[in-house]
């Protein structure tokens, strides 16, 4: 009787996301997309109740900067909330 042979303890499983060119196109994919929602704004008729809102392309900006904030509010509270690298420690 022979045993089933067992992976090699020194190999690592590849991923599809371990290819630079998946992330890649994965990137490139998705400024396509948002470049086309960004450019079909045109194309229909917006029901504002601030003028602002009309503009062209305002909430796609107006989400990009947010998100933008977000993420430099994040970092300066990450001051605040850290804790030492001992602090549950055993």
């Amino acid at each position: 009787m022979t045993l089933p042979s067992s992976p090699a303890v020194n190999s690592e499983r590849k991923y599809w996301l371990d290819d630079p060119r998946h992330v890649t196109g994965i990137f490139y994919g998705l400024a396509l997309i948002c470049a086309g929602l960004f450019l079909a704004d045109v194309f229909y008729h917006k029901h504002t109740y601030f003028s602002f809102e009309g503009w062209f392309g305002f909430f796609a900006l107006y989400g990009f900067f947010c998100c933008v904030a977000l993420v430099l509010l994040a970092k300066q509270m990450r001051k605040w909330v850290k804790r030492n690298e001992d602090y549950y420690g055993d």
